[in-house]
């Protein structure tokens, strides 16, 4: 049997995981079916607004800007898996006891399955997205943002995960967990700036949501995107670095702390 070293046994994971993932494009093209309707209603709902208040811009934003962060943030977001079904699953029917054993370590797993299932849903979300933005108000406002795009998503994406598996794994005391992650999910919709920038909300809800990690996940890809500031890419990257290594911290502990306690219900 050939012995793989470790980093190449999550190499292995990784391109297993986009294998599978490739085989249902075409679901997965058919559930982003689903993107068209937000950006439609966003679209109509932000036009109402806009004309509303009778400026071309609210608070920097302008509606092209608004769309198209709105393209960003939902491509991002209806790309991420349930970590929390997953994980509770394991626990509910036992599979965790022979994942646990495994010589590849829990969290890490997860993590190269989450990041390979979400590159393939996110790329064609992205692409469906942007031609509904294309259609609807045009070409992206395109800036030097662009070349910090993808390393500031790929930080979004660790950030979601961590948080994620950390919700998902309080499955190792209780065995429903999606209420907690819908409460995240609403969080990261509103604070987090999935549904409008940070800038549109109240003094107080922007400073609270300046304090928390959420806004690492999305708002910092998306805005950088539409309305990059020079000089603010290198701490939106610290701060993401920063939650990542903290929240990390503490699924560590909480991961070990949870093998230590878990029963396992199924067979």
């Amino acid at each position: 049997m050939i012995s793989l070293s470790k980093p190449a046994k999550y190499v292995f994971i990784g391109k297993i995981t986009l294998r599978s993932q490739l085989a249902y494009v075409a679901d997965f093209i058919i559930r982003s079916l689903f993107l068209i309707l937000i950006l439609y209603i966003f679209m109509q709902l932000w036009q109402t607004t806009y004309s509303g208040v009778g400026s071309s811009s609210i608070n920097g934003f302008t509606f092209k800007q608004m769309m198209w962060y709105l393209v960003f943030t939902e491509s991002m977001v209806l790309a991420t898996p349930s970590l929390c079904t997953r994980i509770e699953e394991e626990v509910k029917s036992g599979d965790v006891a022979f994942k646990l054993i495994r010589p590849v370590n829990f969290i890490t797993f997860h993590y190269v399955e989450y990041m390979s299932e979400v590159a393939i849903r996110f790329i064609i979300n992205l692409l469906l997205g942007s031609a509904i933005g294309l259609l609807l108000v045009g070409p992206p406002p395109v800036g030097n943002g662009l070349v910090w795009l993808p390393l500031l998503t790929l930080g979004g994406f660790t950030v979601n995960f961590m948080l994620g598996m950390l919700v998902a794994l309080s499955s190792f005391w209780v065995e429903e967990t999606r209420g907690l992650e819908f409460v995240y999910n609403k969080i990261l919709f509103t604070v987090g700036g999935m549904l409008m920038p940070l800038e549109l909300f109240p003094d107080t809800l922007q400073k609270a949501g300046h304090w928390m990690p959420f806004q690492t996940i999305v708002y910092f890809p998306a805005r950088t995107a539409v309305s990059m500031h020079h000089g603010e890419i290198a701490s939106m990257l610290a701060l993401q670095g920063l939650w990542a290594a903290l929240v990390g911290s503490v699924i560590w502990l909480v991961y070990r702390k949870g093998v230590r306690k878990l029963n396992v219900n199924g067979g």
